[in-house]
């Protein structure tokens, strides 16, 4: 099912992915490439492409293992 004309249906495409805690820039290479950026407020936002629902998966659950809250994943559109 897809919510959004840009939604791909393997799930690829952008995501914002909001962390409750704070990741230094060098985990970037253990989720991707993505981007992390820290928030004032103690949350840290990994932004990048997702090759797939598989992909996205596995960013989750390396996300798990650390043990940071997920606060929300969010499909976005490419900055």
């Amino acid at each position: 099912m897809t919510t959004r004309a840009t939604d791909q249906p393997d799930g690829s495409g952008w995501y914002e992915i909001s962390l409750r805690g704070r990741l230094e820039p060098r985990w970037s290479t253990w989720f991707d490439d993505m981007t992390l950026t820290s928030g004032t407020d103690g949350t840290t936002v990994l932004y990048g492409h997702v090759a797939d629902q598989a992909a996205l998966h596995g960013l989750l659950t390396r996300l798990r293992d650390l043990g940071l809250p997920l606060i929300s994943v969010t499909q976005v559109e490419p900055r």
